[in-house]
């Protein structure tokens, strides 16, 4: 048990690392992925600001019913992170300088795994070189999962810009666990904001409804920046619609990705018109 002094110290390391100076100006948070640029109005005057899919510090999650070409989209925003901007993303951006990209996959085996990770490398036209680091944890069990993740971010990569979990629901036992469930949760709070890095995790919708599943499901959508939701398109059936559900800020504009002859996932022109099929209007 520990005794007052520790005590203390503890809750004094609290009080320097979460106290907010409203003296201090704070700048708009710094960007990771952005999708469109909005003209804000301030006291001292407007400027241009890229509308953020995710910002740094902060987490996103991807939600999509099952085989709806989750991981091609995260390969498209992999790709963009890496290089930018690319061909196949349209126009959404990457905001990095020299930070690392680390690209968990939790469910496929290796070799499988290994085709989703290249699939960025390939659409970014990289050698593969640029601080991304993959891993396909499908055989070590839930709770390593996470102290894995840990040890990754604190003592083996340095400077990491985004983490990508697909899919997190790997991360525990039950996604109806509260308890474990909110570990989880906790523990993208406290990685994305002791690394100041972006967090984009993936997990499937319920069955005939829009709700991630499960707990770790609503935990998601009351503390991530960004919800995203992926949706067969209505009028291209190969086209894949996405649509920003809930946003901390701006709401990105929504889209459409295909999947192209090369088996590569880009975006369908720029926005999605729900009028618009074949070229023509309606």
């Amino acid at each position: 048990m520990q005794n007052k002094t520790e005590q203390e110290l503890i809750m004094q390391r609290i009080e320097r690392e979460c106290l907010v100076d409203n003296s201090v100006k704070m700048d708009y948070p710094p960007v990771a992925l952005s999708l469109g640029k909005k003209y804000i109005k301030t006291k001292n005057g407007g400027q241009m600001l890229p509308i953020p899919i995710g910002t740094y510090g902060n987490f996103s999650f991807v939600q999509a019913p099952p085989k709806t070409k989750k991981t091609f989209f995260i390969s498209l925003l992999s790709s963009v992170y890496l290089s930018g901007s690319n061909n196949f993303g349209g126009n959404i951006k990457g905001h990095r300088t020299n930070q690392c990209l680390i690209h968990i996959d939790s469910e496929q085996g290796k070799w499988h795994a290994q085709r989703v990770f290249k699939r960025a490398i390939d659409m970014s036209d990289l050698d593969g070189s640029q601080c991304y680091y993959t891993f396909a944890l499908r055989q070590i069990g839930y709770k390593q999962r996470i102290d894995f993740i840990e040890y990754l971010l604190k003592t083996k990569v340095q400077n990491t810009g985004l983490l990508i979990i697909d899919g997190i629901a790997d991360l525990v036992s039950d996604v109806n666990n509260l308890e474990e469930s909110n570990r989880c949760i906790q523990k993208l709070m406290e990685w994305s904001s002791i690394y100041n890095c972006h967090i984009i995790t993936v997990i499937h919708s319920n069955f005939g409804s829009d709700k991630p599943t499960g707990h770790l499901g609503s935990f998601l959508e009351k503390k991530a920046e960004t919800q995203i939701q992926l949706e067969a398109n209505t009028v291209n059936k190969e086209w894949v619609t996405v649509k920003c559900k809930r946003s901390r800020g701006y709401a990105f504009e929504t889209f459409s990705f295909k999947i192209n002859e090369l088996g590569l996932p880009e975006v369908v022109g720029d926005l999605y018109d729900p009028l618009k099929e074949n070229g023509k209007r309606y």
